[in-house]
């Protein structure tokens, strides 16, 4: 891998990950994942799910935070 693979923000964050920034528990962050996924992602955390993980992707919480993508 080079530095700037390395350099590069990741494409998804964690569940925690996403936490952290919000400065929320990882409760409430599990809970917005679960109403995200339940309205359709009308409200709530942005989330996908590969296998039985659930991913942030950068780009849709980069858009809940108002931040341009």
């Amino acid at each position: 891998m080079s530095a700037t693979e390395t350099d590069a923000p990741a494409e998804v964050l964690t569940i925690d990950e996403a936490a952290a920034i919000l400065r929320i528990s990882r409760n409430a962050a599990y809970a917005a994942a679960r109403e995200w996924r339940a309205t359709g992602g009308k409200t709530g955390l942005p989330c996908i799910e590969i296998g039985r993980t659930l991913r942030v992707p950068r780009a849709d919480f980069e858009r809940l935070l108002g931040r341009p993508a």
